[in-house]
């Protein structure tokens, strides 16, 4: 975990113009510490120790306003930039090198039962204040705009913005 916990902190070092060294991030970036906390958390929640999780995911909220359900699925590289605000499901999936900012929600539409959260693929980016609500995938290399509330699934290499999230543009990779 600690290795799994250093890559993190040199992914989020290259991606972030305003870091200065990995030695930053690890000491006071917040969506770094949160992740470290969720790691610790995720771990206990596996091991059937939900309260112990909960509480670890509690006072990791506390501490970053940050908060992610201990049953959350987080790939290596989340960078959570500027992270006040940002709430991720139980049931959410994360991809890889993911960059989310302040004031996003992964999260339900209801209080149905099983999957309710989004999957997130690679490389996405979600940024400021978007909402992405419901049980479907976010494809890889996607772009969520600023206050977007995205209710359905959306393309690999899209960019959606507005309410209701609409697709405005999509790149084909070669």
């Amino acid at each position: 975990m600690f290795k799994q916990l250093i890559e993190d902190a040199k992914s989020i070092a290259q991606r972030d113009p305003a870091a200065t060294s990995v030695l930053e991030v690890i000491f006071l970036y917040s969506g770094f510490h949160a992740v470290c906390f969720h790691r610790i958390a995720h771990w206990f929640y596996n091991k059937n120790m939900r309260f112990i999780a909960r509480f670890i995911s509690q006072m990791s909220r506390f501490l970053t306003g940050i908060e992610i359900h201990p049953g959350a699925k987080i790939g290596k590289g989340l960078f959570i930039d500027h992270g006040m605000g940002v709430v991720i499901g139980e049931t959410a999936e994360v991809g890889d090198n993911c960059t989310i900012y302040h004031n996003v929600t992964l999260g339900g539409t209801g209080k149905d039962k099983g999957k309710r959260h989004p999957t997130i693929g690679n490389n996405v980016l979600i940024s400021t204040g978007a909402k992405v609500l419901g049980p479907f995938k976010v494809g890889d290399n996607s772009r969520i705009g600023a206050n977007a509330v995205v209710l359905s699934e959306v393309e690999p290499n899209t960019t959606v913005v507005g309410v209701p999230g609409r697709a405005v543009r999509r790149e084909i990779r070669r």
